[in-house]
């Protein structure tokens, strides 16, 4: 085990504490995933245990609401072994400000460390300790210009957005990591998002062919050798879409030869895997692209590299480091390297980089032998508990009586303030959402009947002969010949915004390219509207259409039980926010008997109003008022 220096790390921060219903806490468990996404440590079970005097002096003490107080608890983040991994942390609470020193163990060291017998050990050594021959690293960020469909799809993502924020989407069917995965697709290439879409020439994937091309152009005489990252795309098969595919195409096309371009993936075993790595350290294989996942850790191919690649950005910094690991390595030949990364300007690549940039700040100096200080941390979630502790640990019986009281009534307070928000959301659905959804509801089924007419005006013959399409003008009354005359459409496209397409069975035809669905797609336009997104089967698009006016019918019934069910809803409306809150006898009571128990006590109103009776650490306090002292 390698001796090694302790890493220290001190905290400060403020805290503000919360007590939710459960109502509250389900709604705001539901609102989460549009604005943020579970991180790793989101799934941990946080253990804590308190230590104190035998007296109990730290719990008295912080009952006494001093200026400073102080605690002392193990924690860990996940079930608790012998061998696991735990902090020792000393919080301090003064005026306002909680400071907290920790320090990382595992549990066998913590508890005899704690009780006076043994000082800690550490056995790690960080990078910045042990100084090693590594090469200089140049970086070369490549900014390159969005596309009109990139720039165009980036205005869809922040509109798709605003609907997962204002409620108007489930969040199963999108939600804003959704969101943020095909805003950093489309930041690595258009056609991540649909292959149908031009190969602009402007991208950061060419960019990157160049500059591979380039460098190993430069260093053929050397044979060194370079590898490429990207986790956003896989390999595919022969007429699939594939940022590797297409790079290795290009760069054979280009003059490097096949054999000099390797895949991680095709290296399935770790047999395989060894003999790939061999070649790549004698220069045989000089271009080798993968995942940070298959090509990071354990990955030994630095003698000879000379440049590293990341065409996306990773969500973790440990990725970044893991994937510059594998150039910038101690037994690398080469005294300086490149580290190239390349941004699609106007998308979400920039916001990628900058929050990784701001993880990795924090973690650097984590692991690094310096302190860090951090501003924020995790909070306790155990206010009301705690509060329960306080008041068994109280000796007079007013005082626990006030605990108690302070506790349900703070209960009864937010199960009325979710009352009167459920009833206020009502009176709002009441006067404004029902009338006009019913309304709207009613003239959408007014317009699927004519749109049924229509359509038995010009019904699909039930022998499957074909009845004729118009496309861009000219009539054709072959199926395969139309849907093909489609196709020709979608290619001749330069922008999304929607053409005229033609006519079919009494129906307009309009032709767009749908930055929702990242696909092309026909809308059938007669009273109402609605949209079919195109394959490139010819025949199997015409059956889409025709499937699309035949389910109109369905649409109509759907929309009969929506109206039906939103006048049921509108009735139950009007009775429910008529309702009293039920436990408004109850909350009146305990109240007048907490302002007498407050007065008995000399306790002000501030006070009352704490969650627990007395601040706990990170709750908000007046200032401190003045004190003299005798001299």
């Amino acid at each position: 085990m390698m001796q090694s220096q302790q890493i220290p790390m001190t905290f400060q921060r403020y805290e503000t504490k919360y007590m939710l219903s459960p109502i509250m806490a389900r709604k705001l468990r539901k609102s989460l995933p549009g604005h943020l996404q579970m991180d790793e440590y989101g799934l941990d079970t946080i253990c804590s245990l308190y230590y104190d005097t035998p007296d109990h002096q730290l719990i008295r003490r912080s009952l006494e609401k001093p200026v400073y107080k102080e605690k002392l608890r193990l924690r860990s983040y996940g079930p608790v072994k012998e061998t696991s991994p735990i902090y020792v942390e000393l919080k301090k609470k003064y005026e306002g400000i909680v400071y907290k020193r920790r320090e990382r163990m595992i549990l066998s060291e913590a508890v005899p460390y704690l009780a006076g017998k043994s000082e800690p050990g550490f056995d790690i050594k960080t990078a910045d300790m042990l100084n090693l021959p590594v090469p200089e690293v140049e970086y070369h960020n490549i900014a390159v210009k969005p596309s009109q469909v990139q720039k165009e799809m980036v205005a869809s993502l922040g509109e798709r957005a605003e609907r997962i924020r204002g409620g108007g989407v489930d969040s199963s069917v999108d939600n804003m990591l959704k969101v943020t995965n095909d805003g950093r697709k489309l930041a690595l290439d258009q056609r991540m998002m649909n292959p149908m879409l031009p190969d602009e020439e402007s991208s950061k994937v060419n960019a990157c062919v160049n500059e591979v091309f380039r460098i190993w152009e430069e260093n053929s005489d050397k044979k060194l050798t370079q590898l490429l990252f990207c986790d956003l795309s896989t390999p595919k098969g022969e007429g699939e879409f594939s940022v590797y595919t297409d790079i290795r195409k290009k760069l054979i096309e280009r003059g490097i030869p096949e054999t000099e371009i390797k895949f991680i993936h095709e290296a399935d075993t770790e047999v395989k895997k060894q003999e790939l790595f061999k070649k790549v350290r004698r220069g045989e294989v000089r271009i080798l692209m993968g995942s940070t996942q298959k090509m990071g850790a354990g990955t030994n191919v630095q003698n000879k590299i000379i440049a590293s690649h990341d065409l996306d950005c990773p969500w973790r910094p440990a990725d970044l480091e893991q994937r510059a690991g594998r150039t910038v390595r101690q037994g690398n030949e080469n005294p300086t390297v490149g580290l190239y990364r390349y941004v699609t300007e106007g998308t979400f690549d920039a916001y990628c980089w900058q929050l990784v940039e701001g993880k990795q700040k924090f973690a650097s100096q984590i692991m690094t032998s310096k302190s860090p200080v951090r501003s924020c941390e995790d909070v306790d979630a155990t206010a009301l508990s705690y509060a329960e502790i306080k008041m068994l640990a109280a000796d007079n019986p007013h005082i626990k009586e006030k605990m108690d009281l302070d506790i349900q009534v703070q209960k009864l307070r937010l199960l009325k303030s979710n009352y009167l928000s459920e009833k206020y959301e009502l009176e709002d659905k009441i006067i404004k959402y029902y009338p006009t959804t019913i309304a709207r509801t009613k003239e959408t089924i007014a317009g699927l009947e004519k749109d049924i007419s229509l359509a038995k005006e010009h019904p699909k013959p039930l022998d499957d002969t074909f009845v004729g399409i118009e496309v861009k003008g000219v009539s054709y009354s072959e199926k395969a010949e139309g849907g093909q005359k489609i196709i020709d459409a979608c290619k001749e496209m330069t922008s999304p915004d929607p053409i005229p397409l033609g006519k079919y069975r009494g129906f307009d035809l309009e032709l767009s390219f749908d930055t929702f669905e990242k696909a092309y797609q026909v809308k059938i336009k007669g009273c109402l509207s609605r949209s079919v997104s195109l394959g490139t089967d010819a025949i199997g698009n015409i059956t889409r259409i025709d499937n699309a006016i035949e389910k109109i019918p369905e649409r109509l019934e759907a929309k009969s039980r929506e109206l039906s069910t939103l006048e049921q809803q509108f009735v139950t409306a009007k009775a429910e926010v008529e309702k009293p809150f039920d436990k408004e006898e109850e909350l009146t009571e305990k109240t007048n008997r907490l302002n007498v128990l407050n007065g008995l006590l000399n306790v002000d109103k501030r006070e009352n109003e704490l969650v627990d009776g007395a601040p706990d650490e990170g709750d908000s306090v007046p200032a401190p008022k003045e004190r003299a002292y005798e001299r």
